[in-house]
């Protein structure tokens, strides 16, 4: 199969090649021509798969079939949950557009910096928004930006977008957009929960969902290590001595923690950095760059950097933290192994969060074997055998069930 059999103009086609791609992905292949048939979408498919293109090619070519790109009401609005996501899709757009007759005009809008510029590029309109929710609003607020006229609504990072952290924005976004449109969600997971949201938001969707084919699936190792949590930042040090790792992702749970995790690294002498959304956005680029070029061997991130970015040839990933949910480690891991590169996502397991674990293996459908760094064994008894890693419902942890406390003082009336 071959892009221009999906539908697309010469110059997209042209496009394709000259960014490398071969010949379109599964989830390319499948979501292409239902988006330039006008069907709703939600679309599955993991980290890595060309989900970006999957719905910025048929975009462009809807502009080049409505013609006169440039006359402009903005014809599509693509919502991203973090300013990095909204660069990276943007450059996306941008560079697919390039060989267009009239390239498209695309504005990217995200907090972080001064709106100012943001506003004054808008001065000559838009044909494609790609836009946090509430920089979008504020740019709305201005009157720089009428969303009236927007024929096509794209959530990127759907699961993300469609939580309670974005509920209240994404509500006010839904009421300014016209309610015949086309919608596109796109994601590489969909929680239950998110799913009874997007199912109120499509009108007749074709639902994709993609697993990744065996030859296809990242070659991503996961190692699962038993460690006493004062002693996870020794266990790090140790880790990167002995793998000599030139870039590690580490993933921590709160924005103070990067600061604490990457400031004891420095002392040791190890090229390490924060990055988390308080930062400035100048001061976020110019960590990511460092990063991306090898200046920095660790980056200490929140799940900021669990979505949307792309590091070339990131050889490993390490949650110090465990995520909030399997969906949320699903986008961690996929941080590595990606274009058929070979990755290792490591995880600390503290004898606190076995549990919280295991519900990630039975969420995951897949269990990952324990290990103990001699020198690093956590202090801690070893925890019951983990079980059968299938069905959705919940695992006990130290919170004793209703039944249990039952028993408990069935027991203990029986011995008065």
């Amino acid at each position: 199969m071959s892009f221009a059999s999906l539908g697309l103009c010469p110059a997209l086609v042209r496009a394709t090649h000259e960014r490398g791609y071969a010949a379109p992905t599964p989830i390319q292949a499948s979501a292409i021509p239902a988006v330039l048939q006008g069907r709703d979408l939600q679309a599955q498919a993991h980290t890595g798969s060309g989900k970006t293109a999957a719905f910025a090619l048929p975009l462009l070519q809807q502009l080049v079939q409505r013609g006169q790109p440039g006359a402009r009401p903005l014809h599509a609005l693509v919502l991203v949950p973090t300013r990095e996501l909204a660069v990276q899709v943007g450059a996306a757009l941008r560079e697919l557009s390039q060989g267009l007759r009239t390239p498209a005009r695309i504005a990217v809008l995200f907090g972080g910096v001064s709106i100012n510029p943001q506003l004054m590029g808008l001065r000559g309109g838009a044909d494609i928004a790609v836009a946090t929710p509430g920089r979008l609003l504020d740019v709305v607020a201005h009157n720089a930006l009428k969303l009236g006229g927007v024929q096509t609504l794209v959530l990127d990072e759907a699961d993300r977008l469609l939580d309670l952290g974005f509920a209240d924005e994404l509500a006010h976004i839904l009421a300014l957009l016209p309610p015949r449109r086309q919608n596109l969600c796109f994601s590489a997971t969909f929680p239950a929960a998110v799913q009874a949201l997007a199912a109120r938001l499509l009108h007749e969707p074709l639902r994709i969902e993609l697993p990744p084919e065996p030859e296809a699936r990242p070659a991503i190792e996961q190692r699962a290590i038993e460690v006493d949590a004062p002693r996870r930042t020794t266990l790090l040090r140790h880790l990167l001595a002995q793998h000599q790792w030139p870039r590690l992702l580490v993933f921590v749970a709160t924005q103070h923690a990067t600061g604490h995790v990457a400031e004891k690294l420095q002392r040791t002498g190890i090229a390490a950095a924060a990055l988390h959304g308080q930062l400035a956005q100048g001061t976020r680029r110019t960590v990511l760059a460092d990063f991306e070029a090898g200046r920095l061997q660790v980056l200490v991130a929140t799940d900021l950097a669990a979505r949307g970015l792309d590091f070339a040839a990131l050889p490993a990933v390490l949650n110090y933290d465990l995520p909030r949910s399997a969906a949320d480690y699903t986008h961690r891991i996929g941080r590595t192994g990606r274009a058929g590169q070979p990755g290792v996502a490591i995880s600390f397991v503290t004898p606190e969060s076995e549990a919280h674990f295991r519900l990630i293996e039975k969420r995951q459908q897949q269990r990952v074997p324990r290990e103990r760094v001699p020198g690093f064994e956590s202090a801690a008894a070893p925890a019951a055998p983990p079980p059968a890693a299938t069905g959705e419902g919940g695992i006990k942890g130290k919170r004793k069930s209703k039944k249990d406390k039952a028993r408990e003082a069935a027991h203990q009336a029986s011995k008065r």
